[in-house]
């Protein structure tokens, strides 16, 4: 898309419908803001890439008697969406006629930035990523970002579109908390902490930390803090790093809240443009969101991808409105998080036993000799983990078995079922087409061994699972990961204890640590 940003008289262009009017610059000149697909004819005039137009665009004063269209704002409000995206609903003239009056704002897809340019959906600014190609719209060479590209290409002539009359927040219906559980005493210590800092009034960005142990019961704890938002008619974000967790949460807090607007927002999602009083998203998919959020909630903080990929902390930050709260939410805290909470820096709220009250299972250690060469050169599994296996399954029991690479699991999973043919084996992993299928019917016990990769160390729940890591020592199993994985086992009242066994060939420091950090917050509580 091109724009005649045009430095002419007001005359010139005061009967133009289109023509947005853009302040006077200090050298008196008048601005006007045209997309070329609605310019009528003119006389030869020089065409400029919004990109190229370095002056904040003002916004026209919102005309209160213009009618806007409620379906184009329903898609708009809080977002911030290619035009591509909505010209495929809406026509470009109805578009830019709310433009005129004050309703929708155009701003650049690339954006000057220390004298780089970046993206501004994303915020990455490496040269690399920021590329330049031949444009079929433009007849131009233009930037492109490949960091996002998967959202949608932004480039120098892609303008985005928000909604930028007031946001309709009080259109909301007034929540009512349908879950009626009981907290324990320490679930309620950091659910009453939630709510002091949702009701606490914001003059700038606010930041706090729930250390809650895997099995605490984290999302019980966040009921009364998001009915406490949802009352303020504040709209709440749960984010997320995967998919599995949206999809594990959302019948939970639909159940939890049944008469609000709860929606989930992932890739593949159905309706990317669903609107909702309580969004449970991935956090790639906050890149859709622009200032709107007032409370959101970070679950598992130090999870891939979020922890590695810068462009998901710029995409949080875009996506919460100015001030907010953002909660954080992790049983295992980056090491600059935890510092910052332990040295008081960051308020926080420590729960180190889960609601169930048994401590977590600890991780035992089992040594099985060089496993990848008997695997790779005689398709055998480890006496050890195969002993295991047979006595899990001889108690009626399911297992996860996590690898450290997917090219291990033919292997894996012919080895199974050649030692136990009757026992159904599958295995899953981040790009199986039908990995929520197979996890769905794991938990509906269809599945008895589930061989996966560390896809599923967090937000996947089933009762009286037993987990073995085969290849614990692989770099791949941090702290983090070992901890989260261990925190499988035991999260049923019913069943509160289980196996956890390392099967290793070498003993590594993220397993000690994983078991001093289980061990420490059995001893806290």
């Amino acid at each position: 898309m091109r724009f005649y940003v045009l430095p002419l008289s007001e005359s010139t262009l005061k009967n133009h419908k289109y023509a947005v009017y853009l302040p006077h610059d200090p050298q008196g000149f008048a601005y006007w803001l045209i997309p070329e697909q609605l310019l009528e004819p003119m006389a030869e005039l020089p065409l400029t890439r919004l990109s190229d137009y370095e002056t904040d665009i003002a916004d026209p004063q919102v005309n209160q008697t213009f009618i806007p269209n409620p379906n184009l704002e329903a898609m708009l409000r809080g977002g911030r969406l290619l035009l591509d995206e909505v010209t495929a609903i809406f026509s470009l003239q109805e578009i830019h006629e709310h433009v005129c009056h004050g309703y929708i704002h155009y701003s650049s897809g690339i954006v000057p930035q220390s004298r780089k340019l970046a993206c501004s959906r994303c915020g990455t600014s490496d040269p690399f990523l920021v590329a330049q190609f031949e444009c079929a719209r433009c007849n131009d060479m233009c930037t492109y970002c490949r960091s996002c590209i998967m959202m949608g290409r932004v480039s120098s002539c892609t303008p985005f579109l928000t909604w930028h009359a007031m946001q309709q927040l009080n259109d909301m219906k007034m929540p009512r908390l349908g879950w009626q559980g009981e907290l324990s005493p320490a679930q309620k210590k950091a659910a009453d902490a939630l709510v002091k800092q949702v009701n606490t009034p914001l003059t700038e960005n606010h930041s706090f930390l729930t250390w809650a142990v895997c099995g605490a019961g984290k999302t019980e704890m966040l009921f009364p803090a998001i009915l406490a938002g949802l009352e303020a008619h504040k709209p709440v974000l749960i984010a997320t790093p995967r998919t599995d967790v949206v999809l594990e949460l959302l019948p939970r807090l639909r159940a939890a809240f049944p008469n609000t607007v709860v929606e989930g927002f992932y890739g593949g999602a159905d309706d990317r443009y669903a609107k909702a009083q309580l969004l449970i998203a991935t956090t790639h998919q906050l890149l859709r969101y622009h200032d709107y959020f007032p409370i959101v909630i970070i679950d598992e903080v130090d999870a891939f991808p979020f922890s590695y990929d810068e462009k998901l902390h710029f995409a949080v930050k875009k996506a919460s409105l100015t001030p907010s709260l953002t909660i954080y939410l992790t049983a295992t805290p980056p090491k600059e998080l935890k510092s910052a909470a332990e040295n008081g820096k960051i308020p926080h709220v420590k729960v180190p036993r889960r609601y169930h009250g048994h401590p977590l299972p600890v991780p035992k250690l089992m040594w099985i000799g060089n496993w990848m060469k008997n695997l790779q050169r005689k398709k055998k599994l480890p006496y050890h983990l195969l002993h295991w296996i047979k006595h899990t399954l001889e108690q009626q029991k399911q297992i996860f078995l996590f690898l450290p690479r997917i090219d291990l699991q033919p292997a894996v999973i012919a080895a199974l079922r050649y030692v136990f043919p009757e026992v159904s084996t599958d295995s899953v992993y981040a790009n199986d087409e039908e990995r929520r299928e197979k996890v769905m019917r794991f938990r509906e016990g269809n599945i008895r061994i589930l061989v996966t990769t560390t896809i599923l160390e967090r937000g996947v729940t089933v009762k009286g699972v037993q987990v073995g890591v085969l290849g614990a020592e692989d770099r791949i199993f941090t702290e983090s990961a070992l901890v989260q994985i261990a925190g499988r086992v035991g999260r049923s009242a019913d069943e509160p204890t289980g196996d956890i066994i390392f099967f290793h060939h070498g003993k590594t420091i993220a397993m000690v640590e994983a078991i001093r950090h289980i061990k420490a917050m059995n001893q806290e509580y």
